[in-house]
Parts: C-alpha cells; structure tokens; sequence
C-alpha cells in the first residue's frame, strides 16, 4: 500500500491483520462503507472493483475466535471519515 494519504480509499481493504490487504494507517483514519445504498458499519473486508463486501455476522466467533462473516455482491461505495 502506498505511504501517502490520498482522497479516496483503496479498492480493497481488510481488518484481519493476517491478510494481505491489511493497511493499519489507512484504517485509523477511518473508513466508512455503504453497500447497497445503505451505510454498514459492520463489513470486515470490501472489494469495490469486485462489488463485495465481507460482513460480521453478529457477535458469533470461529473456533480461532475470529468473527463469522458473510460475503454479499452488490454496490459499494467507500470513503475516508476523516
């Protein structure tokens, strides 16, 4: 990932740490995310260039204790909140 802020979010991000995809200093500036119209606060993982997004499913955990996700198609719009 790149080093310098820019205006829009990357095409694909995570909050698994383990995960290519992970960028922790474009997450601390805060990513907000709307699927489908609707604005989720819930998605792990998007992929705007794909149209989808990877959704906590509840409090649920797997057995490595890592949240159950959902992956969904549709339209996703991301930006920076700060």
């Amino acid at each position: 990932m790149s080093d310098t802020p820019s205006d829009s979010p990357p095409d694909r991000l995570s909050n698994d740490p383990r995960s290519p995809f992970h960028d922790e200093a474009l997450l601390e500036r805060g990513i907000g995310i709307r699927f489908n119209g609707i604005e989720r606060h819930n998605v792990e993982e998007y992929c705007i260039s794909e149209g989808w997004v990877r959704m906590a499913m509840g409090k649920s955990l797997d057995r490595r204790g890592q949240p159950i996700t959902v992956k969904a198609k549709g339209t996703v719009e991301a930006w920076f909140l700060t």
